[in-house]
């Protein structure tokens, strides 16, 4: 027996082409590309998945997105540098990703209508759900 990861690129290659093109047809629904990382890298750190975190403050950072920011994401309840439509994305995000049988999910919907379509919070929620299938992935072979 081995503990070596198993390398599901190599393994189910079929599988990982098929999520790749859902990852590409949730990021058609137009997001935005801040947001998109901000919800990304959030949920990253909270996975603990070190590979998705460097990604995605490299391409948050290609895409303009400030390293104060990026620095101050881990406790942006604490902080001003976010705006109110990322605030309640980002509490959408902490709830799809740490489950929590207490979580309020209909305040938090609410807080989300308050700045997005039900359009937008489905593409929300779809970014929020493939970011931590990947993550998984990831993480399985730490």
């Amino acid at each position: 027996m081995t503990s070596q990861p198993v390398n599901h690129f190599q393994t189910l290659p079929d599988v990982i082409d098929a999520l790749t093109r859902v990852h590409g047809a949730i990021d058609t629904h137009g997001l935005a590309r801040p947001l998109h990382h901000l919800v990304q890298l959030r949920a990253s750190q909270l996975n603990a998945c070190a590979f998705c975190v460097k990604m995605h403050v490299r391409e948050a950072r290609e895409d303009g997105e400030t390293s104060e920011r990026l620095d101050r994401l881990v406790v942006w309840e604490h902080v001003s540098d976010f705006s109110p439509p990322e605030r309640a994305a980002l509490a959408w995000t902490e709830a799809l990703t740490v489950l929590d049988r207490k979580t309020d999910y209909g305040a938090l919907r609410a807080a989300l209508r308050e700045h997005f379509s039900d359009a937008e919070i489905s593409a929300l929620t779809a970014t929020v759900a493939m970011i931590n299938l990947w993550n998984r992935i990831q993480v399985s072979g730490h």
